[in-house]
């Protein structure tokens, strides 16, 4: 048990889980806020420009209620396009924002793809390890 508590410590303290934490909290207050953006900016605008529809409530009765006296035995059944259309339009908002991101992230990094490498430095020839040999080999014959 000990084992396995250690290695989830060291698999939960990996910077590349707690980054996708943080991309996890990130993206769902984005979310939060692109559904605001769409609800109460877009959708208003576009209902304008469609003669006032209101999406939220655009919708389509499949089936009505079937009813017992003022009992509902069974409840109507809707097809509620408009809040699907609104999810699409914030799925696409979404989209774009996360395709924009990546493409800005893959630009950064082809430009540190393109910078050259600091060269390594030179292996020595043999001449001149032979030559520190022989220098080092002197050294101990004088002593």
């Amino acid at each position: 048990m000990e084992k396995f508590l250690t290695d989830f410590k060291e698999f939960a303290m990996r910077g590349n889980v707690i980054d996708m934490a943080v991309g996890v909290i990130i993206g769902g207050a984005f979310g939060k806020i692109v559904s605001s953006l769409v609800n109460d900016v877009i959708m208003p605008v576009v209902g304008i420009l469609t003669g006032g529809i209101d999406f939220k409530e655009s919708k389509v009765l499949l089936k009505a209620a079937e009813m017992n006296g003022e009992e509902i035995v069974k409840p109507e059944v809707w097809l509620t396009w408009g809040m699907f259309v609104q999810n699409i339009v914030d799925f696409l908002i979404i989209a774009f924002c996360i395709f924009m991101a990546i493409r800005v992230m893959n630009r950064f990094k082809k430009k540190e793809e393109a910078k050259p490498a600091d060269p390594a430095p030179a292996a020595p020839t043999q001449e001149e390890l032979l030559a520190e040999i022989r220098d080092l080999l002197k050294q101990q014959n004088s002593k």
